[in-house]
């Protein structure tokens, strides 16, 4: 059996402190699927020119934000690695014919811990972090998602960690209405989504409304194809979370499974 690929929305740092619908929402997600051999997961925090897979045994907690509660500093989640997890990542990426290479001083940035910590506050499952490809765009990162879908048969889970939008500058930190073009973005993104309208999404910055107002860099954005690419097209896709925060943060998130499996 085939585990379930992920892509979540993990929001600004401080969602575990703040304790809100996104928080208690990432915590259940940890008892709905079967606890994995080993998480596989790709931030919009680490970028690389190709792929590269997290290779030490103890993974630091990486504190990448500024201005935030001082509790949030204190949180460490001191995941083991799985070094020998991250060789066969390799392997597979270049039977692939895509480069990659291991990386043995990076720790978990915010867009991995943060979700992890709330699907397994126990820190009882191995960890690699995937680097972003971030200059080769959607098909590069579809392509790795494929390439690393054989691992989904050995109990390991492929989560895109990012955000269904991602506009920083344009929140309301206290709170507020909707704007007109993230709610056309997200319809939008989410019907391609239920749909299986591959090629609509790999060329999103340019078919769908208001692409560059909800994502004025992709990095968030590009995680989603990590989870689709795990599980080819066509795919089921399950939305296991949805809402906005701040105004304009689609807080999303979706399961992904082949067709006929």
């Amino acid at each position: 059996m085939k585990l379930t690929a992920l892509f979540v929305s993990h929001g600004a740092p401080s969602l575990l402190l703040d304790n809100g619908p996104t928080a208690h929402f990432l915590t259940s997600l940890g008892r709905k699927f079967p606890k994995p051999k080993a998480v596989f997961c790709l931030s919009a925090h680490w970028e690389a020119e190709i792929p590269l897979f997290t290779h030490a045994e103890r993974l630091d907690t990486i504190h990448d934000f500024y201005g935030f509660p001082e509790a949030l500093y204190r949180m460490r989640y001191p995941a083991k690695g799985f070094p020998e997890l991250a060789q066969r990542a390799v392997a597979l990426c270049q039977s692939a014919g895509m480069d990659a290479g291991l990386e043995p001083s990076r720790g978990l940035d915010h867009g991995a811990w943060i979700p992890l910590m709330a699907m397994y506050p126990e820190v009882d499952v191995p960890v690699i972090q995937v680097a972003l490809p971030f200059i080769q765009g959607p098909a590069a990162v579809y392509a790795l998602g494929q390439a690393l879908s054989p691992l989904r048969e050995e109990d390991v889970l492929l989560l895109g960690s990012g955000g269904f939008t991602h506009n920083l500058g344009a929140l309301a930190w206290g709170g507020g209405e909707t704007p007109a073009w993230a709610e056309e973005f997200h319809a939008w993104a989410s019907a391609a989504l239920r749909e299986n309208r591959l090629e609509d999404l790999l060329e999103a910055e340019t078919r769908s409304p208001h692409f560059r107002r909800n994502h004025p860099r992709t990095e968030h954005w590009l995680p989603l194809y990590f989870a689709l690419g795990a599980c080819g097209s066509p795919w089921k896709c399950e939305t296991l979370h949805t809402g906005f925060e701040f105004g304009s943060l689609a807080m999303d998130a979706f399961a992904f499974t082949g067709v006929g499996e």
